[in-house]
C-alpha cells in the first residue's frame, strides 16, 4: 500500500459496507471496483474507499481457504485439480 493509505489493484480488502471481501480491480470515479477473491468467478462491485479496510494476512489466509472449502462442498474445479479424488472415479462429475 502507498503511504498515503490509498488502496492500490491487488489489495485485498474488506467491504464494511456489504461484508464481502475482495481484490481491488480498479476504479470508476470516486469507487473502487472489487472483485470476489476466488477468481472463479462472481460478481464485480463498487465500493466506497472509506468504507473499506486492508486485510490482515490472518484473515486473507481464513478467507482463501473458506473459498477452497466452498468450492470443494460444490465440486467446482475438482476435476481440474491435479489428484484431486474425484478425478476419473465413478459416481462423480469430472
Amino acid at each position: 500500500m502507498p503511504d498515503d493509505g490509498a488502496l492500490r489493484v491487488g489489495a485485498a480488502v474488506h467491504d464494511n459496507e456489504s461484508g464481502r471481501v475482495g481484490l481491488v480491480t480498479g476504479h470508476e470515479g470516486p469507487y473502487l471496483q472489487l472483485h470476489p477473491l476466488g477468481g472463479g468467478g462472481g460478481r464485480e462491485w463498487d465500493a466506497d474507499p472509506a468504507r473499506l479496510r486492508p486485510l490482515a494476512p490472518a484473515e486473507l489466509l481464513s478467507a482463501r481457504v473458506a473459498e477452497a472449502n466452498a468450492r470443494s462442498r460444490t465440486g467446482l474445479g475438482l476435476g481440474d485439480m491435479r489428484g484431486s479424488p474425484h478425478t476419473g472415479r465413478a459416481g462423480y462429475d469430472t
